[in-house]
């Protein structure tokens, strides 16, 4: 799909999603899950070589086929949500979301403490943006910068119409890295993806028995800020979206800031590890992660 169609589809989700009768629109991204699932598309593919890792060597091709099965159905779950959300309104939104530990996130905000929630690509991270900006906490995030230009300001009017401040991750006019520091010491929340190396610029961590990069943003912004550094994994559960702040992860000791950064890094992958296990249909992974799949992908694009 040319930048022009995928603005049009966006565009045309936005606004014919949120006008259906619900059940219809569920069972038609139902449907879409399904067809790409048996035709074993490229989404399909990466989402299930990165599930591998997770059921293990010993697992069944079955068994991994039901599990991509129910990881497709559950992205596009997100993406029916994507375009139904503005219009589900605050009070189904609290009202179906079951949470713990948003307790102890929402005490450091009062105390004037930032928080940075680092989050992986689990669930609806959409919703629990809106979710936290319903209960009275309002967040900063950053997007990654799509083309065309206006697919970009689509989604960045779209979640800042559900209470977030986006900030662009590259090719913005500000310094996003300065405005979310200022933002933790001024005692706020800022919520990161992050499981997934967009620039080839992250730490290698240990991920499932394998190297993997992650980016060093949420542990470098708790260093330098002095912000508590809190996972949250989120996953759905029949019609009710989840979400788990664990507890925070300290800044490690070590006798450089590049270790700390590296080890608070690879104890963020670890809390990932076990959510991620515990919801793996929820994980949507569909791109490279892993190291050798990484080299594996430049071999033969060359």
């Amino acid at each position: 799909m040319d930048e022009r169609m995928a603005d049009l589809a966006y565009a045309a989700g936005w606004s014919l999603v949120r006008r259906s009768p619900e059940s219809v629109g569920r069972e038609v991204f139902r449907l879409i899950a399904d067809r790409s699932w048996r035709a074993r598309e490229g989404g399909t593919r990466g989402l299930e070589r990165n599930l591998r890792r997770l059921v293990g060597p010993h697992a069944t091709e079955a068994q991994l086929r039901a599990l991509s099965k129910a990881g497709m159905r559950s992205y596009m779950r997100y993406y029916y949500e994507l375009f139904r959300l503005p219009a589900m309104g605050r009070d189904h939104i609290l009202s179906h979301t079951r949470q713990r530990g948003v307790e102890v996130l929402e005490e450091h905000i009062r105390s004037g403490r930032g928080v940075v929630a680092a989050l992986p690509h689990m669930g609806n991270w959409d919703h629990a943006g809106a979710w936290i900006a319903a209960r009275g906490t309002p967040l900063t995030t950053v997007a990654q910068r799509l083309r065309p230009e206006s697919l970009y300001r689509r989604f960045t009017s779209y979640r800042e119409s559900l209470g977030m401040e986006v900030l662009p991750l590259t090719g913005g006019g500000a310094n996003t890295v300065g405005v979310l520091a200022r933002r933790l010491r001024e005692g706020g929340l800022v919520c990161l993806l992050a499981d997934r190396d967009l620039h080839g610029t992250g730490l290698e961590v240990d991920f499932f028995g394998e190297k993997a990069r992650m980016p060093s943003g949420p542990a470098a912004l708790a260093l330098n800020t002095g912000a508590a550094l809190m996972p949250v994994s989120l996953w759905y559960d029949g019609p009710y979206w989840n979400i788990r702040v664990h507890e925070e992860i300290p800044v490690a000791e070590a006798p450089t800031r590049a270790e700390r950064v590296q080890d608070t890094t690879q104890a963020l992958a670890r809390v990932f590890e076990r959510a991620i296990a515990e919801h793996p249909e929820d994980w949507h992974m569909l791109q490279a992660v892993f190291g050798s799949d990484h080299e594996a992908d430049r071999s033969r694009s060359g």
